[in-house]
Order: structure tokens, then C-alpha cells, then sequence
């Protein structure tokens, strides 16, 4: 029986979504405006990379072909392969939004029907009642922040006043999030989670995606560090996910990264969540190693997005775009007869775009595996077709409304 192991780039987009100016993204262009940062010099960092982005792999497998036929640019500095070895498309998505869940569920067959909710004052972004029922709900002297930020910065910037009055660090984004970051050893990391799962329950009225837990370590003299101890707590798809039929029909599941909080924890198996792209792909080699016939592999990259997307860092994520590129050959030698790969993403997050925040994009679809003969996908009208291919791969049936290939 055959086997599937999916893997999405998180926020890995290339470009062109014909809605993106309604997001203020008309012409972002993630893997785009990368490329050809890396062709001019910009793309440089002493100790880290240098010269045009190499990807050899990727652009092996079709990635340089699926890039153009959704800009109708090629990726500048990169020499197209005349016939591609892998099966290759772009894929829009239909769901409202431009965040993690939206494009994660719509990949697993589950498009949004319906609008989320946002903070969208960018100072006291929180309504008052909200805040005055976040203090009460968790026994708080009152919180910090309340304002669209950036992760990194507002720790920076909040941390030694949060150690000492206890007040959590509350922000959000243009996405419908609401983060709490909190000091793992001043404020306890089991007390965030705590926090965390009461202001879930207080903003699903809100229609607010997750709240993120942003824990941190360090000192004034060391300076302040997230932790690989997030957690995302997500409203629960709102309808049947491929992963909701893999489990009725009691088939083996593996999820590696924060897929399973994505997908608030229903269906989603041995959840494996180490901390940083090459170990999650370690952890997903080995599983996948040992996963029985039937089974399905389903991975979250998130170092792209989180690391170097928000942080609006081209070398780094160009950097990370290598990394993983060289990692595919050693994906390849672990697919047997039978076994079909995905590599996706889930929207774009161009780090040459103003601001911090996710952008609404294409994204790719390379998809591979022994015996696969190599043919374009073209556009993909929806995620969903992700899912529906897969489900007719490992005989699940129809999954979801997409159109497999």
C-alpha cells in the first residue's frame, strides 16, 4: 500500500495572487524578490552565504518552472533544467486570510468559509473588556504591550519591566493572532500555557485564529531569547480534514513541527515537535523510516517564516532555502515504490515586503516520488487539491472539494 509524507515550507510563497492587493501585497513576490535579491548582492552575508540562491534540488524537481508560470518571471540567477524531474504546479488559495491555519486547512481539504477576526488598532488593540477579562482569568497585575509588534522587538523592549511586575507581554499582527510571551523561569512556562487556553476560550467569540504563547529566556546582561516552547492554540478546522479521514479509517499519522497545534490536536497522531527546520526534518526522516504502509507523513518547516520572514531577513532565509535544498536528496533515497512526496507551502512572508506580517501569495507544489512520471500541474484553483490527491493516493477517497492529479 502506498504511503504520502507532505511538507510545507512555511511561508515558502512564489508570487502573484491576483487578491493580494486587497491584503496591501499586490506584487510580493517571496521566492521572487529573494532570487533576485541574491543575483544583485543583497543577498549576501559574510560567514553565512553569498552569490545567486543555489537550489539545485528544488529547481531540479520543477520549482524554477512553477515560479514563472505564476509570475510569468523566472527566478533571476537561476538556470531552468529543460525537463524537470518532478511534478510541478502553483497553487492559490481560496480561503480569506493569509495565515497559518487558513492555508494549512486548505491543504488538508478544508477550505475557511468564513471571515476571521482581527485586532486591528495598531495601539490598545484589545478591547478593554477582553483585557479586563485576560487580568481576571489569570490572576494577572495586568499585562504589557497591547499593540501590533513585532515578537522579537517588543521582549527586547518589555522584558526587564515583565520580570518585574509579572505582567504578561500581550501584541498581535496584521494576522488574527493574539501572542502572550512570557519569561519561561520569572513567569513559568506551564503557567503560559495555562494563561494561553483561557484567553483561547475568551477570543473564540472573536473568531481569532490562535493565541500564540511566545516563551522566552535570559537576562539584562545576556539579552532576552524565544524558546523552542511555543505553542499555538487554534480554533479546530471547521469542517473534515484529510487527517480527520486518516484516523476514521485508523491509519498510521505522524506529524512533525506545530501541525498539531494547527490543527488544535484532532487527528493528528504521533505528534513529534523539535525545535528548528534541520531537526524537524531529522525527526520526519526517522518516522518516516519506520511509518507502516497506509501512513502519512505531515511536516511543518517554520524556521522560514518565523526566523527570517518576520524578521525581514533576506540572507537568512536565503540561507535557509540552501539548508533545505540540500536536504532533498536524502528525502529522495527515503521514498520506496509506491511512496508519493509533497513540498508546499502554506502563503508567502517576502522579507524585502515593508512591515512584518505574512503576504498573500501563490505557492509552490513539487510533488515526486519513484516511478512519478515528471508533468506539469499548471494552476492548482485551490490548496485543496493537495489533499484530494493525496487522498486518492492512499485510497482514502474523495478528500475534501479540490481536483487531484
Amino acid at each position: 500500500m502506498a504511503r504520502a509524507i507532505l511538507i510545507v515550507l512555511d511561508s515558502v510563497g512564489c508570487g502573484g495572487a491576483e487578491d493580494a492587493h486587497l491584503y496591501g501585497d499586490a506584487g510580493a513576490d517571496t521566492l521572487g524578490h529573494i532570487a533576485l535579491a541574491c543575483a544583485e548582492g543583497r543577498g549576501d552575508r559574510a560567514g553565512l552565504r553569498s552569490g545567486a540562491l543555489a537550489l539545485p534540488n528544488l529547481v531540479r524537481l520543477g520549482l524554477a518552472h512553477a515560479c514563472e508560470a505564476s509570475t510569468g518571471s523566472p527566478l533571476a540567477g537561476i538556470v531552468k533544467p529543460a525537463s524537470p524531474q518532478g511534478r510541478y504546479g502553483y497553487g492559490v488559495e481560496r480561503s480569506q486570510g493569509k495565515d497559518t491555519p487558513s492555508g494549512h486547512w486548505e491543504i488538508a481539504g478544508c477550505p475557511v468559509p468564513f471571515a476571521w477576526g482581527y485586532f486591528t488598532d495598531l495601539e490598545n488593540s484589545f478591547p478593554a473588556d477582553l483585557v479586563a477579562a485576560i487580568i481576571h482569568a489569570g490572576a494577572l497585575p495586568g499585562i504589557l504591550g497591547n499593540r501590533h509588534a513585532s515578537g522579537t522587538a517588543i521582549i527586547d523592549e518589555l522584558a526587564e519591566e515583565h520580570i518585574a511586575t509579572g505582567k504578561p507581554i500581550c501584541y498581535t499582527s496584521v494576522d488574527s493572532v493574539l501572542q502572550i510571551a512570557a519569561h519561561e523561569e520569572h513567569f513559568g512556562l506551564e503557567r503560559l500555557y495555562a494563561l494561553c487556553r483561557q484567553v483561547r476560550a475568551l477570543v473564540d467569540p472573536l473568531r481569532i485564529g490562535r493565541v500564540i504563547a511566545r516563551p522566552f529566556v535570559g537576562g539584562r546582561e545576556t539579552g532576552f531569547n524565544r524558546t523552542g516552547n511555543r505553542k499555538d492554540f487554534a480554533i479546530p478546522p471547521p469542517g473534515e480534514t484529510i487527517l480527520d479521514r486518516l484516523a476514521a479509517q485508523g491509519r498510521p499519522v505522524v506529524t512533525v513541527g506545530k501541525i498539531g497545534d494547527i490543527f488544535a490536536h484532532r487527528a493528528t497522531g504521533a505528534e513529534i515537535k523539535p525545535f528548528g527546520n534541520a531537526a524537524m526534518f531529522e525527526a520526519a526522516l526517522t518516522a518516516w523510516s519506520d511509518l507502516p504502509d497506509g501512513g502519512f507523513c505531515f511536516v511543518n518547516l517554520v524556521d522560514f517564516d518565523t526566523e527570517f520572514g518576520h524578521r525581514r531577513d533576506v540572507p537568512g532565509y536565503a540561507a535557509a532555502l540552501e539548508a533545505f535544498d540540500a536536504m532533498v536528496p536524502r528525502l529522495e533515497a527515503a521514498l520506496c515504490p509506491g511512496d508519493l512526496a509533497i513540498l508546499t507551502a502554506d502563503h508567502g512572508n517576502d522579507p524585502t515586503w515593508p512591515g512584518t506580517d505574512h503576504t498573500r501569495e501563490h505557492v509552490p507544489i513539487l510533488a515526486f516520488g519513484p516511478g512519478i512520471a515528471p508533468e506539469p500541474l499548471g494552476r492548482r484553483e485551490s490548496f485543496t487539491d493537495i489533499a484530494a490527491t493525496v487522498g486518492h493516493w492512499l485510497g482514502l477517497g474523495q478528500v475534501g472539494p479540490g481536483r487531484g492529479w
